[in-house]
């Protein structure tokens, strides 16, 4: 499988290096011109299959978030969620300077995308949100526990298993997603994992990333971001999904909800991709990219 080349640079920003991964032309205009999110616990060579689909003159810039690939880690002992969001608006000083920016994000990078978007509603020219639904919002007595488990959390620290070899790593990438062919699961083994002591390979994230977030999931606030997007929203979801059970108890109260909170956009498409799960843009990055291509032509071309 022959791959679109891409090509490393280093952006300083809030005492960071962040890697920026780029694929294209440098000089694209902004209209050809994406930013790319990855989700939690992956990294920005995520998105290598849909850049491959994409016709070569879109420029992808996708950064690896902060204690994720070649990102440095975090300052601290733990991630707080809106330093994602400061982290984004640098990225798209950097990105488009004046230029509304389009961007795509899936699953977490969805979310940071759809909060971002309505905070910064004129940085924003359009938005593709893959799988990026949310977590189940939660309520104000679950926050004496929460903190608990916080603090023992830190006390403990995160952990992430290692393995033997690439090959391994392939396999738990298989395992967690059935549909991922063998190559594409090759490649992104030597992009996910990197070589540790006594040759062990351990995931390319920082263990701190599993230390639960001891602030609430708030969906009203969430939405009140949402309902200020006034860039067009493409909604793109895997018809097999597996993660509907961290927006609620059941399948079906989950699409309730998903609905439910899709409604608070003004001007929004939803895509459904059939024989695809959570990480649609690994099942069908064909079909994702030309969703994105003919959305961003259509919604975003000036």
């Amino acid at each position: 499988m022959k791959h679109r080349p891409d090509r490393s640079r280093i952006l300083h920003l809030r005492g960071l290096r962040y890697h920026l991964r780029e694929w294209g032309p440098a000089d694209a205009p902004a209209h050809r011109t994406l930013v790319m999110l990855h989700g939690w616990m992956d990294v920005s060579a995520s998105f290598q299959f849909v850049v491959d689909a994409l016709a070569p003159d879109w420029r992808v810039v996708a950064p690896d978030w902060r204690g994720y690939g070649l990102t440095d880690s975090g300052p601290g002992d733990c991630y707080w969620f809106p330093d994602y969001l400061a982290d984004l608006e640098y990225i798209l000083d950097d990105v488009y300077r004046r230029e509304p920016a389009r961007l795509v994000g899936h699953s977490m990078g969805g979310n940071v995308a759809m909060l971002y978007a309505g905070i910064r509603p004129q940085r924003v020219r359009a938005l593709a949100n893959l799988e990026g639904f949310g977590l189940r919002g939660a309520r104000p007595e679950q926050t004496p526990a929460r903190y608990a488990q916080w603090i023992d959390e830190l006390k403990s620290g995160g952990s992430l298993r290692d393995y033997a070899s690439r090959e391994e790593v392939a396999a738990r990438l298989m395992k967690t997603n059935p549909r991922l062919t063998a190559d594409r699961a090759a490649w992104l083994a030597a992009h996910w994992a990197t070589a540790g002591a006594l040759g062990r390979y351990q995931v390319a994230g920082d263990p701190a990333h599993r230390i639960v977030n001891p602030t609430l999931y708030r969906i009203d606030e969430v939405l009140a971001c949402w309902r200020s997007i006034e860039c067009p929203v493409l909604w793109v979801e895997g018809a097999q999904t597996d993660v509907l059970r961290h927006v609620a108890a059941s399948p079906a109260e989950a699409m309730q909800e998903i609905d439910r909170r899709r409604s608070a956009l003004r001007d929004v498409e939803t895509v459904v991709i059939e024989d695809a799960g959570h990480m649609l843009h690994h099942d069908r990055p064909e079909q994702v990219a030309r969703l994105i291509s003919e959305f961003f032509g259509r919604r975003a071309a000036d």
